[in-house]
């Protein structure tokens, strides 16, 4: 799974959570391609999540990423 986040995130600085995502097997890139799984959406989120939505890729706000996390631990 690639993830790519954008916006500002409350729970988790970026670099930590690109690193959780890394040790739960997942990648993480800095632009949304055909190839990423999730755009993980924060606050004020950018460029990306038109692109995104342009591609069909899927979304998930903050609380859904933690989520996430939590179910893959």
């Amino acid at each position: 799974m690639e993830f790519v986040i954008t916006g500002r995130l409350e729970a988790l600085a970026r670099q930590e959570a690109e690193a959780r995502i890394k040790e739960l097997g997942g990648s993480t890139g800095s632009s949304v391609t055909k190839k990423t799984t999730y755009l993980v959406v924060g606050a004020d989120p950018g460029s990306k999540l038109a692109k995104a939505q342009t591609l069909g890729t899927k979304q998930l706000t903050e609380e859904e990423f933690l989520h996430l996390l939590r179910q893959r631990q």
